[in-house]
């Protein structure tokens, strides 16, 4: 365990960016913490190097992502289809199935070394989806956790359960990479290329399905605040703008 716990976490708003640089600005990011606790490694404590955290919010452009241990005849559109709905599709090396990022859906990125939180995979992903739980709460939502099931659902447990926000991560070295896709005024019908997360009977939502209106360019920003808000409080953060 680090003796020396940083939790401050350095936060970005990348607006609207590729899916690609947005990966590998992740990866660059994880790397630079990897560097230091393996330089750490040979050290006394006293001189260790405080790791960094970062948190990125962003929106992609239409790409769907398929981790590691998903399958791909969830993807249901063919190359020629994708071109049509001017999508992209891309392998990851997190855990979960295929999910869609789009216009419309605020994406978040923690890199996070837990090492300066807590030394466990399982409470990291019930905080991640603790703070949207807190998030979409604000507008009168009620998300759950649905068992052995990821991300944030409403209705839990009846036939219309519908999933708000996907998660998917990756942990080396107990520094956390990918994160969480919440739906705010996205474009639904670009789940239909899908089986979403590889779950055939469930359905996905957005906060403009639930609410029955868009959301203003003004609501996105606030959500987004809410959003930095809720992490600060779940994981008892220091967040400053990088």
């Amino acid at each position: 365990m680090n003796t020396n716990q940083n939790k401050v976490v350095e936060f970005e708003d990348l607006g609207v960016k590729e899916y690609q640089p947005s990966w590998d600005y992740q990866e660059k990011l994880m790397k630079a913490i990897i560097d230091t606790k393996i330089k750490n490694r040979d050290l006394p404590a006293e001189q260790h190097t405080t790791t960094s955290n970062h948190f990125l919010l962003v929106e992609h452009p239409h790409v769907y992502t398929l981790g590691k241990s998903g399958h791909e005849e969830n993807m249901l559109a063919g190359i020629d289809q994708l071109k049509e709905i001017d999508a992209t599709f891309v392998k990851v090396n997190r855990g979960g199935d295929i999910t869609y990022h789009g216009y419309g859906q605020i994406v978040g990125y923690p890199i996070l070394d837990l090492e300066n939180f807590f030394t466990d995979i399982h409470k990291y992903m019930r905080n991640l989806e603790e703070v949207i739980i807190r998030t979409i709460n604000e507008y009168g939502l009620k998300g759950e956790r649905s068992p052995g099931e990821t991300g944030v659902w409403l209705d839990v447990g009846k036939p219309y359960a519908r999933k708000i926000c996907a998660m998917g991560v990756k942990a080396s070295r107990w520094v956390t990479l990918h994160g969480f896709a919440l739906n705010i005024n996205t474009d639904m019908r670009y789940f239909e290329y899908i089986v979403p997360c590889g779950i055939k009977d469930k359905q996905v939502t957005s906060l403009k399905r639930e609410l029955e209106r868009e959301l203003t360019p003004e609501e996105m920003i606030d959500i987004k605040a809410k959003i930095r808000k809720h992490f600060a409080g779940v994981f008892e953060a220091e967040l400053i703008s990088k």
